[in-house]
């Protein structure tokens, strides 16, 4: 199993996030093996200044998100897969976020 986890980094206010296996730390998630940790970070760095220059509240950057990945799911996957696919990301989505209290 995969999930996102903060690391220590952040960038402004939003915490820098990475794909774990929560079974085995050796064993590499497929979707990320195919592109550098560099690569990664570099995009997500100019997504997270994006957000931050423009003072974008959470709900605001949830629903941009939102929008970005039904609009990829629209345009970049064959319809018959796209169930498959959300079904995929909303599991990853859920096993990501921790019962955490404090908010």
């Amino acid at each position: 199993m995969y999930k996102l986890q903060k690391i220590t980094d952040c960038y402004g206010k939003i915490d820098t996030l990475k794909l774990t296996n929560t079974h085995n730390k050796h064993i590499p998630m497929p979707q990320a093996s195919r592109y550098s940790d560099e690569q990664v970070e570099k995009l997500l760095t100019e997504l997270v200044n994006v957000l931050e220059k423009n003072k974008t509240p959470t709900d605001l950057s949830l629903m941009l998100l939102g929008n970005m990945i039904t609009n990829l799911i629209n345009t970049s996957i064959a319809p018959a897969k796209r169930p498959v696919i959300v079904r995929s990301f909303i599991e990853a989505l859920q096993a990501s976020i921790k019962d955490d209290k404090a908010h």
